[in-house]
This record gives C-alpha cells, structure tokens and sequence, in this order.
C-alpha cells in the first residue's frame, strides 16, 4: 500500500471535501459557513482508507491521539524520540492531526524550537517572542530557551518582558528614549548591575523584580 493512500490530501482524500473535512457554503453578504462534509463525517478520509487499522485504530483514530497517547502506542525509537521533545516543551497534549492554524503564538514559537533541542552551538536571534503571550506560556518559553543555551547554544533576544530580561545572562540596555531619540547603549551587564543603572529606564523597573 502506497503512502499516499493514508494521506488526505493525496489519493485518501475523500473526494466530496477535497480532504478538507467540511463544505465551505457562500452566504453573499454574509460570512462564509463551513458545514462538516456529508460524505466523511468529517474524517476527512475516503471510506476504505479506514478499513485499515494498526493494532486496532484506524489512521484517524491514530491522529485524534495526543503526543503523549502516541508515544505509549507505538514501539518506536523515533517516534518516541520526537513526542519525548513535545513533552518537554508542553506540547503532549497536542493531537497529531491538529492544523497549524490552530495552534496559538505560543504553541507555535514551542513547537519551532522543539526541533532545535537537540541542537549545540547555533546562534538565535529572537524578536519579541512573548508578544501576545499568556503568562503561563512566557515560563514555559523561557525554560526552554534555558534548555537551548544549557546545550550550548547562543541566543540573542529583543524584548520588553521583565521576566525575560531578568533572567538573561547579558544584557545591552538601548535608548535613552525611542526612535530618533534611542539607539545608543544606556547600560549593559548583568541583570543586578543594569538594575544599579540610574539613567537606565530598563534599569529602573528590573530592580523592582530581581
């Protein structure tokens, strides 16, 4: 059986939706409305597709699983392998079916750097990565960045967030004030010594928290 057969956006595809799981209706004026696909149930497979099984689930049944269930499912080196990453990030709750698009900033920031875990001596330049982030999320970001540079890792982050920036190794204190008003170097050192920065905005607040 060739992989494609197990692939709805290949030949296992139900052939109704497109292997996209629902019907997508045009209401003119109003928003478009997705109604589950009459032909799969939602599936998103054809039919014989889930006549197959592997120890008693079909392939749909395997993808509704989370990484945690599918690590204790399957007797695999490497499967165990990547869902043991998920796991260290936060992520075995995530079902294996689950669309990118589902995934909040968050999630999505975890998963990329997940892949990286195993990684030793890259460089990482960082944008503001807790924007839009819940707290919750922030702590589980900063462990694992911890977890890069344990491994050797180098990362350069761009951040506003007191929490991440008392916990750096270095940090370069850029101002006094922004835009055309900003750009020179306020203060730098570790987290103690730009908290003791008078003239350091960034210095001002992190004593307060460390």
């Amino acid at each position: 059986m060739h992989p494609s057969f197990f692939s709805y956006n290949s030949h296992g595809g139900c052939v109704l939706c497109k292997g996209v799981g629902f019907i997508e209706m045009d209401m003119n004026f109003l928003g478009d409305v997705k109604i589950k696909c009459e032909n799969c149930g939602g599936t998103r497979y054809k039919n014989k597709v889930l006549r197959y099984q592997y120890r008693g689930k079909n392939i749909v049944e395997v993808l509704a699983m989370t990484a945690a269930e599918v690590g204790q499912f399957f007797d695999n080196p490497e499967i165990s392998k990547a869902t043991n990453l998920l796991q260290e990030v936060g992520l075995d709750y995530m079902e294996m079916g689950q669309t990118l698009d589902t995934l909040s900033g968050g999630e999505s920031q975890r998963l990329k750097l997940s892949s990286r875990l195993q990684n030793q001596g890259e460089f990482y330049i960082l944008d503001e990565p807790t924007s839009g982030l819940h707290f919750a999320d922030v702590a589980k970001l900063l462990k694992l960045l911890n977890r890069l540079v344990d491994n050797g890792n180098t990362i350069l982050v761009i951040e506003h967030n007191l929490d991440v920036i008392k916990n750096c190794d270095w940090i370069v204190d850029l101002g006094p004030e922004g835009g055309d008003r900003g750009g020179r170097i306020v203060a730098k050192g570790t987290p103690l010594q730009v908290s003791q920065v008078k003239n350091s905005y960034t210095g001002q607040f992190l004593k307060k928290v460390i």
